[in-house]
């Protein structure tokens, strides 16, 4: 299960592919520097569904609603655990 640790740190990966700094993205997305350090090192305990909507927006993704995969791996499980 994906939790906003997990969105945390795939904002960071994709953040840095595109070569934007945290301060940048921030501007980009209408948040602030400190809430995007909060969500990429895990600080962040709740965060609303728009600011992650918008944040998401400008790396590229989106968020997916998908049934519960009732505790089996999904590709994202198996590529984590071979880039370990």
């Amino acid at each position: 299960m994906l939790d906003l640790l997990g969105i945390g740190e795939r904002i960071a990966v994709e953040r840095k592919a595109l070569g934007l700094t945290q301060t940048q993205l921030a501007q980009r997305s209408r948040t602030s520097r400190a809430t995007i350090t909060a969500l990429e090192t895990g600080a962040q305990r709740e965060l609303g569904f728009n600011k992650i909507m918008a944040i998401l927006t400008v790396l590229g993704l989106d968020l997916r609603l998908t049934a519960a995969n009732a505790g089996q791996q999904t590709l994202e499980d198996l590529q984590r655990e071979r880039d370990r």
